[in-house]
């Protein structure tokens, strides 16, 4: 807190999410000074990945930082105002943790006959028969823990705000034309899921997994091939959606005469809307989804290895190489306004003078906040011990569940296993994210239930990890009418839940009053899109207002083609040409073994 920094800068950017990483980025890019401050000791914010541990610290640190009552007495100009900064994480609300496994560490191993297939190392079925077409194997299975949980917390990375990237969104674009992407690792999507008919299937995405299909029939397949191509060849400001334009996707499709199979598929699997989406937006996002098939893979979905806390340290990464000046657990005490401008905040015992102020909406003074926005977030995060739809292998699923009742908000689910880095072996983690409008606990419950078996596993069961064997979710009849001491071999298809955690977090729609000053310049928080668009286009916007006629993000030249003051630029290689003088220390041994 007490270090001195250079008290001058073009832009200080207060926060390290999303788009004000990407904004610090861009500002550095093109040569100017910027000053990067977090109050929090990592990157990210509420879009950061921690391990199992730093979740908890995590928590631990709301609480602490609520009660935050630190008075600030600034030294002001005669004509100068001072707001003070809001405390960051004041709008994280609901949290609620729960365990439904014992603690006990030494909990007795157990033997257990799995069947693996050839595809997976910890595949297995529970309670299945031998089969021909697997391997039969004893396996030793060690009961998951609170304790053993713990232990492994270095294996887990847990998002705050998951997201997936679209192969052909805004910020994949970016991540290529600006190079940044050297700094990241990406993973396809394998499967987009949806549930039909009382279980859950995989979405045909590409032409191929369309035709080989066996549950749509030859004519639906032509039907849904050609809504598609429509959608993506006309998009939607074409004559075909005229007459559409104030009404829902639902009425466009209804005069279709699509079969329940293929409508469901279009508004569920692919759009992603409800039936109250306009026609204009469902069909967009149907293009968005279309136009992103097939670039790196069968789905139109990339996630990042680490987790989405990953991608904003990257565009860090790029500001700190261009010359850019970082400091965590640095606070923002608050700003100092003169007239209709910022300028200079105040940190710990330094005054920063400024020309731009880049600050994320928890930093901001509440003065100049004119409206706080309506699309808050619902989130939750469950440890499983298998996958909601168990295949062949593992996989990277997608699950967009909209609502079963008036009153409730659809829910993306996303499923992570190990190969993502997300868990230890032989676990999953599963994100849902859902507008708020009770808390996030109410709010996800009829999700949790269709998926999940949410509540306490009894010591003496022994449950193994699979994630290898086909299965169908149907509803969890079970459930209803608990009998409270459940059949100990009885096999239960839902996948347990070892540890949930619900939250809500603040909306993105948050917006300025008229009296805020012209030069700051408000970034939010994650919003409830799949993807980073929102974030992306914030950043270009923010940008374009400080420098309009500046390049944003330029391609950042790899380190190889980076030449420094006073080193010369190496001239042409020819064939036999040895680097570091070699040819001419060869020609001197020549010469002296002839003498």
């Amino acid at each position: 807190m007490e270090d001195d920094l250079p008290t001058e800068y073009d832009v200080i950017v207060v926060g390290t999410g999303m788009t004000e990483s990407i904004v610090a980025a861009a500002a550095s890019r093109i040569g100017k000074r910027v000053l990067h401050l977090d109050s929090n000791e990592y990157y990210g914010g509420l879009w950061a990945t921690f391990n199992f541990d730093g979740l908890q610290k995590w928590m631990e640190d709301l609480k602490t930082s609520k009660s935050d009552t630190r008075e600030f007495k600034p030294d002001l100009g005669s004509d100068e105002k001072f707001l003070k900064a809001s405390n960051q994480y004041s709008t994280v609300e609901n949290i609620f943790e729960e365990w439904f496994i014992s603690h006990d560490a030494d909990l007795p191993e157990v033997s257990s006959k799995d069947t693996q297939t050839e595809n997976s190392g910890n595949a297995n079925f529970e309670g299945a028969e031998k089969s021909d077409e697997h391997k039969s194997v004893q396996k030793e299975t060690k009961h998951w823990s609170v304790d053993r949980i713990k232990k492994e917390y270095r294996r887990f990375n847990i998002d705050l705000a998951p997201k997936l990237l679209y192969a052909r969104g805004e910020l994949v674009e970016l991540l290529i034309s600006s190079n940044i992407a050297r700094y990241a690792e990406f993973r396809a999507v394998s499967r987009v899921a949806t549930y039909m008919d009382d279980k859950l299937v995989q979405v045909p995405c590409s032409r191929a997994d369309v035709f080989a299909n066996k549950t749509v029939s030859v004519i639906e397949k032509r039907m849904l091939m050609q809504l598609l191509t429509s959608c993506m060849d006309q998009g939607a400001d074409s004559p075909e959606f005229d007459g559409f334009r104030d009404k829902t996707f639902l009425e466009y499709l209804n005069t279709k005469n699509l079969t329940p199979i293929v409508k469901h598929y279009v508004i569920q699997a692919i759009a992603m809307v409800t039936d109250k989406t306009s026609c204009r937006e469902g069909v967009n996002r149907t293009k968005h989804f279309l136009n992103s098939l097939g670039r790196y893979g069968n789905t139109p979905f990339l996630w990042p290895m680490y987790g989405s806390g990953e991608l904003p340290q990257c565009f860090c990464r790029l500001c700190a190489v261009f010359g850019g000046v970082y400091c965590l657990k640095r606070h923002l005490d608050g700003v100092v306004v003169r007239e209709d401008k910022c300028k200079a905040i105040l940190s710990g015992k330094q005054r920063l003078t400024l020309e731009h102020l880049v600050v994320g909406q928890g930093h901001l003074p509440p003065e100049i906040v004119a409206s706080t926005g309506e699309n808050r977030i619902s989130r939750g995060v469950f440890i499983i011990d298998r996958s909601i739809m168990q295949g062949e292998k593992e996989n990277l699923t997608l699950l967009y569940y909209p609502p079963e009742k008036p009153g409730q908000e659809a829910v993306t689910i996303i499923e992570l296993g190990p190969l993502t880095n997300a868990c230890p072996q032989g676990l999953f983690i599963v994100h849902m994210t859902c507008k708020r409008t009770k808390n996030a606990k109410e709010d996800l419950a009829y999700a949790v239930q269709r998926f999940l078996h949410a509540k306490p596993l009894e010591r003496i069961v022994s449950r193994t990890p699979t994630d290898s064997h086909t299965q169908t979710v149907a509803n969890d009849q079970s459930q209803e009418g608990d009998k409270g001491a459940r059949d100990e071999t009885a096999v239960n298809p839902m996948p347990q839940v070892l540890w949930s955690l619900y939250l809500n977090l603040p909306a993105s729609d948050i917006k300025l009053n008229k009296s805020a000053p012209s030069n700051i310049h408000l970034c939010s928080g994650p919003d409830l899109d799949l993807d980073f668009d929102f974030a992306v286009n914030q950043a270009k916007e923010i940008f374009k207002a400080m420098y309009p006629s500046e390049d944003f993000l330029p391609r950042a030249p790899d380190p190889e083609e980076i030449v420094l003051e006073g080193e010369e630029a190496p001239g042409p290689k020819f064939e036999g040409d040895n680097s570091s003088g070699e040819n001419e220390k060869q020609d001197i041994e020549k010469a002296e073994k002839e003498e």
